[in-house]
């Protein structure tokens, strides 16, 4: 039911769908660029369109009470980010558990212009040793899906190369809102 609700969804807004899925049962999804609301009904009908069941990460108190079944549901995994071992090592732990975790995350972590994306895709992928799926959204070409599946090495500025070379050429629904495909670890002399 997903894959058709995906499907009609991309169809009435004329979108296409590109890309192919990682051959692992599990992996990181980066969801980018992320500059609008619009950006999770995109996203959600790109995942169900590829018949991804996709996972994200949402504060422990959205698991409580009467609205918890309904947050599993739809794919969240409750983290604590109080807790003292961080919350990378919380998913890590996710991915070692599981047999299977496709795990949605926007790097960009807000719809607003940010001079560096969040480093957690980045040291979840490397800590669970998983590939990284490059999900985007090109609004300018109205063009979602998977780009190329990447190994990262642990070599940041090599592996932020490799990402940036694929993300920057795209386009999300508020372009002045985008920031620059970078890592803070890269420091300030990244383009």
């Amino acid at each position: 039911m997903r894959w058709l609700i995906g499907r009609l969804w991309l169809r009435i807004f004329g979108w296409t769908l590109v890309g192919t899925l990682p051959d692992a049962p599990k992996w990181v999804f980066i969801a980018a660029p992320h500059t609008s609301n619009w950006d999770l009904p995109f996203m959600l009908a790109t995942a169900w369109s590829l018949r991804v069941r996709v996972s994200w990460l949402g504060k422990h108190t959205l698991f409580e009470g009467p609205f918890a079944p309904f947050m599993r549901w739809l794919g969240g995994l409750p983290v604590d980010r109080r807790a003292p071992h961080g919350l990378v090592a919380q998913v890590v732990g996710e991915f070692a558990r599981r047999e299977r975790l496709v795990l949605a995350i926007p790097p960009e972590a807000t719809r607003s212009y940010r001079d560096f994306w969040k480093s957690g895709f980045y040291h979840i992928a490397v800590g669970a040793d998983v590939p990284v799926g490059t999900g985007f959204l090109d609004f300018a070409q109205k063009r979602c899906g998977l780009g190329p599946t990447l190994r990262l090495t642990g070599d940041v500025r090599a592996d932020m190369d490799r990402v940036r070379a694929f993300y920057e050429p795209l386009r999300g629904k508020v372009p002045a809102d985008q920031g620059p495909v970078r890592l803070r670890e890269e420091g300030e002399a990244s383009p």
